[in-house]
């Protein structure tokens, strides 16, 4: 088996941590050995082992790859017109879903794939080696079926949002969608998935009809992940934590009550940047939250209504400027943060017996990634040990 040496590296961000005032496990002067698609030697520059091929870091930072814990990458359609009038004062509204819907629902498995495809090359190249996709454009039981199929092509970490909002068609009848969420889509779609969400949220769906869709899918062997207080305080994060769920999503108006029960328990609560950024709502504050202790990711929510951005640097940069969090905070959360709300222990992190999946950036540290924003600062990206960029 082939081996590669990244040496003389300048700042290495391992996220395994020895003192707790530095959650990045920082080294410098550092040295990672793959061996196949894993981390096989970290350590000192000086003390490195011989390698098949050697790859000089020349001083700057490696970090691991990002971990998009939250998009919605397979839909049809643009809503760029619904942008341009939200940036005119119109307010933002789960409805304007149904636009992607009727766009998703004409396409074809191929386009769709195809765009799917575009997406993740995208990410990939801005260093995002982990994404979890999600469904919720279809809501119907055979386009549903067809986008966590479509996800499942691309990523273990797919799922199932048959309960985004309720499509035009169930309009006068919300319970009987449920009921279709529930039964026959859940049947459908659960050997595709690893998770299953649902938008809690005024114009979507109430926290009793969110309760019965999640304790289906756990009943069918799903785990557990929830959109809540995206748009207004509700009782979606309570429950998210009663239920167990990896992640709750949003957060963006939390009570006092919401961070006490994230915070004792081990439910990450995953900020979405770019959603307060293109909707023009109030940034979360991740101050508040860290220092509540919170688990918290970022996450990109790349989506083609309220958060068309697939760039976690560009996130990492509005979490540092506006929801008050340090550089390494941050970084922290794009990787090991998606890391822990997928419930992933072999990525987002740089270890012996972790994936390969490497960022060099093109910066002597980190902190350039908030520090020199909307600047492509990506240099080079391995993925499962493999050089991809």
């Amino acid at each position: 088996m082939s081996t590669v040496l990244l040496t003389n590296i300048g700042e290495l961000t391992t996220n395994v941590a020895s003192d707790p005032t530095d959650p990045c496990g920082t080294t410098h002067d550092a040295a990672v050995l793959i061996e196949g698609d894993r981390i096989a030697w970290v350590g000192s520059a000086a003390e490195a082992p011989d390698a098949d091929e050697v790859v000089d870091a020349e001083g700057r930072a490696l970090i691991p790859g990002f971990v998009d814990s939250h998009s919605h990458l397979v839909f049809g359609g643009d809503r760029a017109a619904e942008f341009e009038a939200r940036m005119a004062g119109q307010k933002y509204a789960a409805g304007g879903i149904r636009s992607t819907v009727a766009a998703t629902r004409a396409a074809s498995d191929d386009e769709l794939r195809a765009r799917l495809r575009g997406f993740l090359d995208e990410m990939l190249g801005q260093g995002t080696t982990t994404v979890e996709i999600k469904s919720g454009y279809g809501l119907s039981v055979a386009d549903e079926e067809r986008l966590v199929r479509l996800a499942a092509e691309a990523t273990p970490e797919v799922t199932f949002l048959g309960a985004h909002v309720v499509p035009a068609e169930y309009a006068d009848d919300p319970e009987a969608y449920v009921d279709l969420v529930c039964g026959p889509m859940l049947d459908a779609c659960a050997p595709h998935a690893r998770w299953i969400d649902v938008f809690c949220e005024t114009g979507a769906f109430t926290a009793a009809q969110s309760r019965r869709i999640l304790e289906a899918g756990i009943t069918r062997g799903l785990r557990a992940r929830l959109h809540a207080s995206q748009l207004g305080p509700g009782d979606g994060v309570r429950l998210a934590v009663e239920l167990g769920a990896a992640s709750v999503d949003h957060g963006t108006y939390l009570t006092d009550a919401d961070v006490a029960a994230l915070a004792g328990s081990d439910t990450v609560l995953t900020l979405l940047p770019g959603v307060e950024f293109s909707t023009r709502q109030p940034y979360p504050d991740a101050r508040r939250l860290i220092d509540a202790g919170v688990t918290v990711a970022l996450a990109c929510d790349t989506n083609p209504g309220s958060s068309f951005t697939s760039s976690m640097p560009f996130c990492i940069a509005v979490a540092v400027r506006d929801m008050g969090m340090t550089p390494a905070e941050a970084v922290w959360a794009a990787t090991a943060g998606g890391a822990k709300a997928l419930r992933r222990d072999d990525v987002g992190l740089i270890a012996p017996g972790a994936r390969a999946d490497l960022v060099l950036l093109n910066a002597p540290t980190r902190i350039h990634l908030a520090y020199r924003p909307g600047v492509p600062l990506v240099q080079r990206v391995w993925k499962d040990g493999v050089a991809v960029r």
